[in-house]
């Protein structure tokens, strides 16, 4: 490649803000030289490196977005540890099914069983499919001001996925947790659905992962062993 043809390439990758294209450019070029590698296919290999880096940071920053408070994916979750939980059902949520369907996600049981884990889990692997994911304990609405609900509480429905964690542990009852209560029906009455949404209870603590709202609700219950 001669000298000026080169320095050229690189200032329109540069102008075009192809970072990734113009690191590799030499390691690729110098491969597809060796192998006789067509034209076509000596562009897909190097537009594949740039797509797979913006991926790669548009994963990073939604992760960070989403504001998890530790990272967990399905693979690292100990299935032996916790045998009360119906492996198979979990692969089917992992499948996010229930996002295109519009379907609420809770998992219920004690503490120290495994569901923050999952949801974090479910939460990752939506980013990975490049959705807007969300995620909070359902605490921190409590520490709002009631002029600041509804504008809080309309932003956490722009997620396609949000996980709320810890709801068990409020009651729906009294301020500010009545305006929660409030936002969840309102927020489960949006979309059209055959069934009644389903809402946790102070009975038992919960992380529930929802986005869309209604329709039906899929429940995984976590015991100790």
């Amino acid at each position: 490649m001669e000298a000026l043809t080169y320095a050229r390439v690189h200032e329109h990758l540069g102008k075009l803000k192809l970072d990734r294209v113009a690191a590799v450019l030499d390691r690729v070029a110098e491969d597809a030289a060796k192998q006789e590698v067509p034209y076509v296919e000596f562009l897909d290999k190097l537009l594949e490196e740039e797509v797979a880096i913006r991926l790669a940071r548009t994963v990073e920053m939604r992760t960070k977005l989403a504001r998890f408070p530790f990272i967990k994916t399905m693979d690292q979750f100990d299935f032996s540890f916790q045998p009360s939980i119906d492996e198979r059902l979990v692969s089917e949520l992992a499948t996010l099914r229930f996002i295109a369907n519009a379907e609420n996600v809770v998992f219920l049981g004690p503490p120290g069983v495994g569901k923050t884990h999952l949801a974090i889990a479910l939460g990752l692997a939506a980013i990975a499919q490049g959705q807007h994911v969300h995620f909070l304990s359902a605490g921190e609405l409590t520490h709002l001001l009631p002029e600041q609900m509804p504008a809080r509480l309309a932003a956490l429905c722009k997620p396609k996925l949000l996980i709320i964690d810890e709801m068990g542990y409020l009651p729906f009852d009294r301020p500010p947790q009545t305006s929660c209560s409030n936002w969840w029906d309102a927020a489960t009455s949006a979309a059209p659905s055959s069934s009644p949404p389903t809402r946790p209870t102070a009975s038992g603590a919960t992380s529930s992962a929802t986005r869309s709202w209604r329709r039906r609700s899929w429940t995984a219950s976590c015991t100790t062993r």
